[in-house]
């Protein structure tokens, strides 16, 4: 299991609706981010992936609201990958704020998807070398 932190993500005033808290939508983003972040600890880019002839487009994605992120916190994402990918990745996500305080969970699936002919293809070799050791 491969398991990645990003820290210190400030909840800006621009992320909140008008009671302070983080607007739902936003949630999405900061998965994003967790996921981007995660890969990019692996030594293995998106832009170099997509470079390449591979996307990787959501599939689905849940989400569980469980206490509001507010203006100003600082939230740490941890990102998850339970098992190898093949034509999916499945990456499941806590946030929690500075005080430890789990606010959300959810997880995404993506699919990899080659470019020239919008047709699902397994994960790139390169992704699945850097993360074949956390499932061993």
């Amino acid at each position: 299991m491969f398991v990645y932190e990003v820290k210190g993500i400030r909840v800006r005033y621009a992320d909140t609706d008008q009671m302070g808290y983080v607007y739902y939508g936003n949630y999405a983003r900061y998965y994003e981010i967790g996921r981007v972040e995660a890969l990019r600890s692996l030594d293995f880019h998106y832009k170099a992936m997509e470079d390449e002839g591979v996307m990787m487009p959501v599939y689905e994605s849940h989400f569980r609201y469980l206490k509001p992120a507010r203006y100003d916190d600082l939230l740490n994402i941890r990102v998850t990958i339970q098992e190898m990918p093949g034509v999916r990745v499945r990456f499941f996500y806590e946030i929690r704020n500075q005080n430890d305080i789990l606010l959300n969970t959810g997880e995404t699936t993506l699919v990899f998807q080659r470019r020239d002919n919008s047709k699902l293809c397994t994960a790139p070799e390169k992704l699945r070398a850097k993360l074949l050791s956390y499932f061993e």
